[in-house]
This record gives C-alpha cells, sequence and structure tokens, in this order.
C-alpha cells in the first residue's frame, strides 16, 4: 500500500519559491509605506498652510486684532487650533478656530514630541532660501533630511 504526501525535496521547493516571492514584496511594500507618508505629508502641509492663510485674512479683515507693527501671520502655530478672539463678535465671547488640532509632520521620527514641534516654521522676515523661525509663522516645512520619491527633498515641499 502507497502513502500519500509530499516528500521532503517537494517542500523544500516550495518554502524556496514562497521566500524568493516574499523577497520581492518586501521592497514594494516599503516604497508603499513611503509613499503614504508622503501623501500625509501634502495632507499636512496644505491644512496648516491652509489655515495661516485664514488666520491672515482674518487680521486683514478685522476679525483678529493686529498690531500695527505685526505681519498678521500667527505668533505660534498653536493659536491656529487653540482659537483668537473675533473681534466682530458684539460681546467678543466668540473664538476663531483654523484647525482642529495640529498635525503631526509624519517624517520625524520623535513620537515623544508634541506635533507643533515636529514642524520648521519659517517667519516672514526670514529669506525662502534659509527659513529660521521669528516673531510669527509664516510658513512651515518638514524638518526630515531624508528626499522624497520624486527626489526632492521633504524640506523644500
Amino acid at each position: 500500500m502507497r502513502q500519500r504526501g509530499f516528500t521532503l525535496i517537494e517542500l523544500m521547493i516550495t518554502v524556496a519559491i514562497i521566500g524568493l516571492l516574499a523577497m520581492g514584496v518586501a521592497p514594494l511594500a516599503k516604497v508603499g509605506i513611503q509613499r503614504a507618508k508622503e501623501t500625509e505629508l501634502r495632507s499636512s502641509l496644505r491644512e496648516i498652510r491652509s489655515a495661516i492663510d485664514a488666520y491672515k485674512d482674518a487680521a486683514e479683515s478685522g476679525r483678529i486684532k493686529k498690531d500695527v507693527d505685526k505681519s498678521g501671520y500667527p505668533p505660534t502655530l498653536e493659536v491656529l487650533a487653540a482659537g483668537v478672539e473675533d473681534t466682530k463678535s458684539p460681546d467678543h465671547a466668540k473664538m476663531i478656530y483654523f484647525l482642529r488640532r495640529i498635525p503631526r509632520d509624519p517624517m520625524n521620527p520623535d513620537g515623544t514630541l508634541p506635533p507643533e514641534k515636529t514642524w520648521g516654521l519659517r517667519s516672514y522676515a526670514s529669506p525662502p532660501d534659509s527659513p529660521q523661525s521669528g516673531e510669527d509663522v509664516y510658513d512651515v516645512y518638514s524638518q526630515s533630511p531624508r528626499v522624497g520619491l520624486d527626489g526632492t527633498p521633504y524640506r523644500t515641499w
């Protein structure tokens, strides 16, 4: 009577083929993860920059108290989520919120930092080729030294 089953050689060949296929899938998974993080970075940058622009528009239209010698941009990122007093509200009790929460920079590896500390800040007074923080927040950028899939550094996005 003959027993049915696989021989040791057949099992070894099957495991070797599965191993080769897994080696081919691993780089694709890595690229997929990086692409997802880049999509999240683009979305976060767009969200924060839109909030900064909305704050500036509110300051220019007189809804936010703005000093004459100031640029009209928010002093910190936290102000965008914490809200500011609406000066056009009759009793000044109404607040204007620009963000529900500050998104985290997905390219920043330090998970212990609060979200507002993961971004690089550019002041209105700083030059575009050398962003530096200052009295206000004119723009944000990723502090990651890495390069994206398209070949541009994340700092320049």
